[in-house]
């Protein structure tokens, strides 16, 4: 318990940077997308391989969670940290990240997903209604997230409800 209250009052300070704008915005998606993957239960968990998150349209996000969690432990796998040349490449992955210069690619990325257990995480308007399971979006100046519980169910994947409780739920 005491960790679930620690990883959300990380979760609580990282959205709380944004007001401030002390911390690069890639910086924030990368650490949230990371927190994000701690309320998530895949099933295949676990399975032996890699733990694959796939960057489409970002650079400086890939780069960041490059840098910060590529080649470290999740269970008894690792994470493995993408960048992807295109959106078909998505159904390789256990979590897509869809910056904002590919959200035109968000049907593809959807396409390529679809029966599968991905998390799909993007930052676009309108991104959730369409079908992604997290959507960034800002509202009074302030992150939030947007969760697509039908998207997140078609995709075998259980959120948390510590995690839901502080979605914009769609």
């Amino acid at each position: 318990m005491k960790k679930v209250a620690v990883v959300l009052a990380l979760l609580l300070v990282t959205i709380s940077f944004v007001q401030g704008q002390e911390r690069p915005t890639h910086e924030i998606h990368a650490a949230m997308l990371f927190n994000f993957v701690k309320y998530v239960q895949w099933p295949n968990e676990t399975e032996a391989g890699d733990f694959v998150v796939g960057v489409i349209g970002d650079e400086n996000v890939f780069s960041t969670l490059q840098k910060w969690y590529d080649g470290k432990t999740k269970g008894s796998k690792k994470y493995v940290i993408r960048k992807l040349g295109s959106a078909e490449e998505a159904g390789d992955c256990q979590v897509v990240y869809v910056g904002k210069s590919k959200n035109r690619d968000f049907d593809t990325v959807k396409a390529s997903t679809i029966g599968k257990s991905i998390l799909t995480i993007t930052d676009g308007n309108g991104l959730g209604q369409k079908g992604s399971c997290i959507n960034f979006k800002v509202i009074d100046g302030k992150l939030k997230f947007e969760l697509n519980q039908a998207t997140v169910n078609a995709s075998n994947l259980k959120i948390s409800s510590q995690l839901s409780s502080m979605a914009i739920l769609l």
